[in-house]
């Protein structure tokens, strides 16, 4: 299975994207370091500090924040090459940790990883399948490293040991078993050197030193750089393939094309780069360019969407199909060799499907099926006997819920682009699940990361959470967001507090108009974007929202844009080109006049901020200066500092500690039920330095743990 990779539009995607929404949150006890504000206003209106006994809202008996944002039982399996093991992640005394088994006996899995802090996010198996490859950082700041674990003895293996660098694995080839490729910017902080890495002894050779300023490379299976990629002042990249020892320019993609035009990888032979096109499309294609001869072909596009992802010939790596998602995941094929394949697999769940994995016979896969009201399932899918089994799903006491569905709807904006977007209500609200509740409901607005990314179908743990809790929970793919047309993640740039702002108040409205929620309990809350967006949602249009939770959302475009990683400083022309040019008077100008913080003075509603104390992306301080801005204006906030995390949140206890803070606080806006803050602190880092009084129960939860 192929999903876009090396290009500029994975770099900026996750830019201001965000781990987990309101599936996260950490903290510690004690007072936070660096001049950030601890008293409160004496000025301020207090909230009430706990609900009172006997509170109506108060439901012990919903779906727990344990259940739904606790660890999973198992998640992220991954398949050797030769279909005998199965590695997963799963707790070990709480933590993630990843476990192997042979694919037959999960009975016998033992964790391979010993990891007591924060988790494993992320496994896969070495070529040669005796190592197990994984990544970690220390407390958000996302400094990653690779490291290798041997499953025969438990130990781990350090690839990568340099302090204060960033690692990722750029490529795995099956010509070469025990040797991986590593980026790693240790020479200089703001490009990455590739390193050909062995995971057996952790010997690094150098093999592309990165002097011009490339910010990504495509290789082949020989380990062969083909293709770099280097950003232009224009905002747009320039593609170059090597000749020689040197990269000559191949092409170059135009900043109106950048956000749709992927370079995937190299064909078996090194000969046909595979890659989604929009240039002259709207929407990207999937692409053969042959370098020789420089004929293009394209093997699939779609009108409205990219392409989501691809399966491959794994001994050839040619495109046998390919996925489209607007509103579901639709698969089109380009061989009938896995036409019987995918006609089966089409039987055994009504739910989305994608392969994740294939043995090097091509005789097994690894099937993820998404469902909206239930957990993730696994299968494992023999071709021979077109059978599927279940491997396991991803939380199994959530297999008996009475989950809420998540509805498709195509929200008009008032310039007349098309919203896709997601509706979810609670199904007691909702007898004949058409996605129309009885009555109107408050609501929460969910507003994703990056921008440059997009909200799909499928189980939502934050979804299902509000629900339960009685609101109305609407996702909206607003305009700036990609996978869909060129001409819609365009029509972003420059619009941030602007028309990008008027898509999310267009779905309010239309949630208003059909009924579906209450006009003066609507509330906002996001991650990243999301929580910028939350923040202007609060000083932009203060009438509208009812309150608003912002997670590591930057409250002032200047610094922000002045405080980007110095990884990404290869892509400043991008962010001017899209956000604002903060090296120009004009620029500033711009990007203050588009900062919530310029009107902090207009905030009316009720506010809970979360941030990551180490975030690399969206720096504490953005957080701290409009809390410190709202605090000597005397308006009230509550401010959630987690000094173990980075841009989102990972760790359960923490994510389960904001959630209960979130739930608590928007309970005392919204009016709707919650499950009381009880012992969800416990283990968490979480500090509120500023407003614990706003939120019913906090201030005593703290006092408690």
């Amino acid at each position: 299975m192929n999903t876009r990779r090396s290009s500029i539009r994975d770099i900026t995607v996750g830019i201001f994207s965000v781990v987990a929404l309101a599936g996260a949150a950490s903290g510690c006890a004690g007072k936070p370091d660096g001049g950030q504000p601890t008293d409160a206003p004496a000025t301020a209106e207090p909230a009430a500090a706990s609900a009172p006994a006997g509170d109506p809202r108060v439901d012990p008996s919903l779906l727990s924040r344990e259940l739904l944002f606790g660890n999973p039982d198992k998640v992220g399996p991954a398949i050797s090459s030769d279909g005998q093991r199965v590695l997963y992640l799963a707790p070990v005394d709480g933590v993630m940790n990843v476990w192997v088994a042979d694919i037959g006996a999960l009975e016998s899995a033992k964790p391979v990883t010993q990891d007591t802090l924060r988790g494993v996010p992320f496994a896969i198996w070495s070529r040669g399948g005796d190592r197990v490859l994984y990544v970690q950082d220390r407390g958000g700041d996302e400094n990653f490293h690779v490291y290798a674990a041997d499953p025969s003895t438990g130990e781990s293996r350090d690839l990568t040991p340099v302090e204060g660098v960033q690692a990722h694995i750029v490529e795995a080839s099956r010509d070469f078993p025990d040797e991986i490729l590593v980026a790693l910017n240790d020479r200089d902080p703001a490009y990455h050197d590739v390193y050909r890495v062995n995971v057996k002894t952790g010997a690094r050779e150098l093999v592309l030193k990165n002097e011009d300023g490339y910010t990504g490379f495509v290789f082949d299976d020989a380990y062969k750089p083909r293709i770099a990629l280097r950003a232009t002042d224009d905002g747009g990249m320039q593609w170059l393939v090597r000749k020689g020892k040197r990269f000559k320019p191949l092409t170059t993609i135009g900043k109106d094309d950048m956000l749709e035009t992927t370079a995937y990888g190299f064909d078996r032979a090194g000969e046909t780069l595979y890659m989604s096109d929009s240039r002259g499309r709207e929407t990207g294609a999937l692409v053969a360019l042959n370098l020789k001869s420089g004929r293009q072909r394209v093997l699939a596009e779609d009108p409205q969407v990219g392409v989501s992802a691809w399966l491959s010939d794994v001994h050839t790596h040619r495109p046998l199909a390919v996925a489209f998602d607007r509103e579901r995941t639709r698969w089109q094929l380009l061989d009938d060799a896995v036409k019987a394949d995918f006609a089966y697999l089409e039987t055994v769940r009504p739910d989305d499907f994608i392969v994740l994995g294939q043995t090097l016979d091509d005789q097994t896969w690894l099937v993820l099926y998404r469902a909206d009201d239930g957990p993730a399932r696994y299968y494992v899918y023999d071709r021979a006997d077109k059978q599927a089994r279940l491997l396991f799903s991803s939380r199994a006491a959530l297999e008996d819920k009475p989950l809420a569905p998540m509805h498709p709807v195509v929200i008009p904006s008032r310039d007349g682009l098309e919203l896709v977007s997601y509706l979810s209500v609670p199904t007691r609200s909702d007898p004949d699940s058409d996605g129309r509740p009885d009555a109107p409901l408050p609501m929460v607005l969910l507003v994703h990361g990056g921008p440059w990314g997009r909200v799909r179908w499928g189980y939502d743990a934050t979804h299902q959470w509000l629900t339960s809790r009685g609101y109305a929970v609407l996702d909206v793919n607003f305009r700036g967001s990609t996978g869909f047309t060129k001409s819609f993640a365009n029509a972003g740039d420059g619009e941030w507090a602007g028309k990008m702002h008027d898509d999310l108040l267009d779905a309010v409205r239309w949630a208003v108009t059909q009924n579906i929620a209450r006009e003066d309990k609507v509330a906002i809350m996001g991650a990243s974007y999301g929580g910028y967006a939350t923040l202007v949602g609060l000083t932009f249009t203060p009438e509208v929202f009812a309150c608003g939770v912002d997670i590591v959302g930057p409250s002032n475009l200047l610094t922000l844009l002045q405080t980007i990683p110095p990884y990404w400083d290869s892509l400043r022309a991008t962010f001017a080109q899209r956000v604002g040019d903060p090296e120009t008077e004009e620029g500033r100008a711009q990007l203050l006049a588009r900062s919530p913080i310029a009107k902090v003075d207009q905030i009316k509603r009720p506010l809970l901020i979360g941030q990551g104390a180490n975030d690399p992306r969206v720096k504490r301080a953005e957080s701290d200066q409009i809390v410190k801005a709202m605090q000597e204006r005397g308006i009230p906030v509550t401010y959630a500092l987690y000094p173990d995390e980075g841009h989102g949140f990972r760790r359960p206890e923490n994510k389960k500690s904001f959630n209960a803070v979130a739930e608590a606080f928007l309970s005392e806006c919204l009016g709707g039920v919650y499950e009381p803050i009880g012992d969800d602190l416990a283990g968490s880092s979480v500090t509120v330095p500023v407003g614990a009084e706003h939120v019913p129960g906090l201030a005593e939860a703290l006092a408690r743990r």
